[in-house]
């Protein structure tokens, strides 16, 4: 055969079932064919093939028509290090390097550092595995597997911050001197960090009154001024949101968080338009803090945070406004950066009106605050009008529920609440983070809130810094 007539064999399709355009274009596993067709595969990354032990194999279509795996291939794989043996293909043999400058060498624990799968650099013993890339990225030696459930058989009233961790899904641990991602440490303090909050300002539970429950895992974690406890709860036991006569929050004051305070120029933030909270004292405060080492792959994170207080509809924009909180350390100095103050909770409204999570949020329709009755707000503070509470569903069981006709308008109930939201910030990938998840009341303490937190997400990719609805 003449070299002419190769040639157009080759161009007009006469050659490509065993030509090298079948190559690089190769069937797939699962994709269409005809029964009893076969072809040479192979799986591996691009220039393995041929090298250390890597060849390819062949793919046979199936009776169903689809092409089957690709039989008696053999793929990189991680280097193993003392078997002189070029596992990973890459032209060297039991090498201890680290290509891919992840932090992390082939002998240290890194199952892809070169040619072992498409994204190197995002894949090792520190990483968290991004679910649905069909990638190992956490070299545990399953891919794209789920961490069974953490949050299992924690007792309601635990005092051990760790179980907090757990309770919003950040499951693993980790140490100063881990490659691995994880939590480091966890305290529960009061607002600036010092002493311990009260025993009933904190717990672990499955649902709260009857309408909300986990975004993620089992169980979240609630944080109040008050008791955290819905009616009917006990360990620790419920108590009414707007107090007794025997009764007044906590009994714990601290300063603020000295750098939040700092970062807005002395004093608390707040909505637009509303008074500046009094005194300089966080009231019946706790504080939950996680120092955690940030996966090798993760780019920002997200959790899901619900909000409710009995300061509505009577206080809303006036000084006794609740403060809760997320603070962020992290060294992120990206697009799309954390806020100077450090706080993910919070909402950027129309002309860019900055509005803390708070029921201040019920203030100005902003519509985060749903979990309500529509009608007149502020009473006691700045007067208003809300439209947007969608429901009260959340409120069920709850206790905020209890109606207080008169109280602002003849609808009103004890309080309201956000319905869940969606708090999110971004991260260095491999850096050693601290976050910081507080609530506090402000001025007095009286009329409690609480707050529920959960679900706990890394992302491969950067985030939109603050707080939205919860996007499902």
């Amino acid at each position: 055969m003449s070299l002419r007539l190769i040639a157009m064999l080759v161009l007009f399709g006469g050659l490509v079932a065993c030509g090298p355009t079948a190559r690089n274009n190769p069937p797939v596993e699962g994709g269409a064919c005809d029964p009893g067709d076969s072809t040479e595969c192979f799986t591996g990354q691009e220039g393995t093939e041929g090298v250390g032990p890597c060849k390819g194999g062949t793919r046979s279509c199936e009776s169903t028509g689809t092409w089957g795996r690709c039989i008696g291939e053999i793929a990189p794989s991680q280097e193993l290090c003392t078997d002189g043996v070029d596992n990973n293909c890459n032209g060297r043999i039991d090498e201890d390097e680290d290509r891919d400058g992840d932090g992390v060498t082939t002998c240290g624990g890194d199952c892809c550092d070169s040619t072992e799968c498409s994204m190197p650099a995002a894949v090792n013993a520190g990483a968290f595995d991004a679910a649905g890339n069909g990638i190992d990225d956490d070299c545990n030696g399953t891919v794209d597997d789920t961490q069974l459930f953490c949050d299992m058989g924690l007792a309601s009233g635990t005092l051990s911050a760790n179980d907090y961790a757990k309770a919003i899904d950040l499951c693993q641990t980790a140490t100063m001197t881990e490659k691995k991602w994880g939590v480091i440490s966890a305290t529960l303090s009061l607002a600036d960090g010092s002493g311990t909050p009260a025993p009933r300002a904190q717990s672990i539970r499955d649902h709260f009154g009857m309408g909300v429950f986990p975004r993620g895992g089992l169980n979240m974690a609630l944080f109040s001024t008050g008791a955290a406890a819905g009616r009917g709860d006990s360990n620790p036991a419920y108590q009414d949101f707007e107090n007794t006569p025997s009764f007044s929050g906590n009994g714990k004051t601290s300063p603020f968080p000295a750098d939040f305070v700092a970062a807005n120029g002395g004093s608390l933030p707040n909505a637009p338009g509303c008074p500046d909270p009094s005194g300089n004292e966080a009231n019946d405060p706790v504080m939950l803090t996680l120092t955690v080492r940030v996966p090798t792959n993760a780019k920002s994170f997200k959790l899901a945070t619900n909000f409710f207080s009995s300061e509505f509809p009577e206080y809303t924009c006036s000084e006794y406004n609740d403060f809760f909180v997320v603070l962020l350390d992290s060294a992120y100095n990206g697009p799309a950066a954390n806020p100077p103050d450090k706080n993910l909770a919070f909402y950027l409204g129309n002309a860019s009106a900055k509005y803390p999570v708070g029921v201040n949020l019920a203030h100005g329709n902003t519509g985060l605050f749903t979990q309500c009755v529509n009608g007149v707000t502020g009473c006691a503070g700045t007067s208003g009008n809300i439209s947007t509470c969608t429901g009260t569903a959340q409120l069920m069981g709850t206790g905020l529920d209890t109606p207080t006709p008169g109280s602002c308008d003849a609808g009103a109930l004890q309080g309201g609440g956000t319905g869940w939201l969606e708090t999110s910030g971004n991260v260095n990938p491999g850096e050693i983070m601290k976050l910081r998840i507080a609530i506090w009341d402000t001025s007095d303490h009286v009329l409690d809130s609480i707050a529920m937190v959960d679900g706990f997400h890394w992302s491969v990719d950067a985030s939109q810094p603050g707080t939205v609805i919860f996007r499902q």
